[in-house]
């Protein structure tokens, strides 16, 4: 276990040997392990633990531990403690993503402060195999599915060449202690319920599934590197660099199958989203004058290319809302509220409250004005509308138009603020979780 820690450290050139390196230290199995291989490493570290206060005498007795490993070690120690369930109320967020946010941002701060080359993680193949499923279900894509990675920045996971019942192995030989986190059996969170109802029925069916799972993420990894390489060679052939703006080629374009795919890879930098492709390709074979906007840039159909240019003064007209937000006072007075389904006690009709589906929004929302052929599909319909036609439909004078302003995600209308959400972003049957905007006069 030892020599393949060392290994795996070298070969993913996490760190330096003389570096020094913060470890985030739960007091869990998983944690202990990767402290103990560090010390036997003989590398320079320092422990960093968070206690959330979610677990009441638990979460204190757990921070007690960690101390006392520090101590039994000989290393540095840095603590902190959060009110998670306070900050997850209060930034409308859940509390595993509030207890996320808290302890990465903690960890940064404590790297920087204190010359750390890098934090430590003790991430294994489990979880490496349980975020596959959560990114399947999510709809992330080829990147979402290639797991967890070696090293992100300053953020690096020395222990994803163990299995669980090797780490397990590993504390019973080294006869090291560690702690039991009750809320890792509580089917409540995401994770929980995939290792704990998914896992065995897959293990059931075929013991080795969790090496096969494996293999299959590193063969997922080396084909969206094969992926990648393709993009930036066919990108070679199309694209052309002049200053600020990329010139795209649609003669070239044509050539590529399957073109919706070559074409997001190409623009998705400038911040276009997938539901801008469908309409750029019907232009390809339009007339000149196609104009297409992102949050950053616009995209211009001309004769014979595809210009992307960045958009002039764009901070002065969009305003970006980032989960969590509860009020905004700029450029409209706008409140934000995230309630369970089941907890909505009523729904007012007044079209000054927009009732959307939460887990169908992706952040940060853009609140924009409107743009000229500009579409969405109104509340209540099952086809498209040009804003304008909607606007001629409402009777709104150009002033009215001119005033009018876009709730966007991934830069789609969600709502017409004031007017009418896009029905696929509406409550039902489905439904969980409700953002509820109000609109303030």
């Amino acid at each position: 276990m030892l020599s393949r820690f060392q290994k795996f450290i070298e070969e993913n050139r996490l760190f330096a040997r003389d570096g020094i390196v913060l470890l985030a230290v739960s007091g869990g199995i998983d944690s202990v392990a990767m402290l103990d291989l560090m010390v036997q490493s003989g590398f320079k570290i320092a422990l960093a633990h968070c206690n959330f206060k979610l677990r009441g005498a638990e979460s204190d007795d757990d921070e007690t531990f960690v101390k006392s490993l520090a101590d039994n070690y000989d290393v540095p120690y840095f603590g902190t403690s959060f009110h998670t369930k306070e900050y997850a109320n209060d930034n409308g967020i859940s509390i595993q993503m509030a207890a996320r946010k808290l302890r990465l941002e903690w960890f940064e701060e404590t790297r920087r402060a204190n010359g750390f080359d890098c934090i430590a993680l003790a991430h294994q193949q489990g979880d490496v195999i349980e975020t596959f499923f959560i990114n399947l279900s999510r709809g992330t894509g080829i990147r979402g599915l290639t797991g967890m990675k070696a090293k992100s920045q300053y953020l690096v996971r020395p222990l994803l060449f163990a299995r669980r019942n090797e780490i397990m192995d590993y504390c019973r030989t080294r006869d090291l202690l560690y702690r039991e986190d009750s809320s890792n059996a509580k089917q409540e969170y995401y994770r929980n319920k995939i290792r704990h109802s998914l896992m065995p029925v897959f293990l059931e069916l075929n013991p080795r599934f969790s090496d096969n799972m494996i293999e299959n993420i590193d063969r997922l990894r080396e084909v969206e590197q094969i992926f990648q390489q393709t993009i930036a060679e066919s990108l070679e052939r199309c694209a052309i660099r002049k200053s600020d703006e990329v010139y795209l080629s649609i003669q070239e374009l044509k050539y590529l199958t399957p073109l919706p795919t070559f074409l997001f890879e190409y623009i998705r930098e400038f911040n276009f989203s997938k539901y801008d492709i469908p309409e750029i390709i019907a232009s390809l074979d339009g007339p000149s004058g196609k104009v297409f906007f992102s949050p950053t840039h616009r995209l211009l159909k001309d004769r014979e290319e595809l210009i992307i240019s960045a958009l002039e003064q764009t901070s002065q007209h969009q305003y970006y809302i980032e989960d969590g937000v509860l009020e905004i006072d700029q450029p409209l007075l706008l409140s934000f509220s995230l309630i369970p389904k089941d907890e909505l006690e009523e729904i007012k009709k007044s079209p000054r409250y927009a009732y959307l589906d939460y887990d169908k929004l992706n952040f940060p929302l853009i609140l924009r004005q409107w743009r000229k052929g500009e579409y969405f599909m109104p509340f209540g319909m099952e086809g498209f509308k040009k804003l304008s036609d909607f606007f001629i439909d409402q009777k709104m004078s150009i002033i009215e138009k001119e005033k009018t302003w876009i709730l966007a995600s991934d830069e789609h209308p969600v709502w017409i603020v004031g007017r009418r959400i896009d029905n696929r972003y509406k409550i039902g049957e489905g439904t969980k979780r409700v953002l509820l905007v109000k609109l303030s006069s």
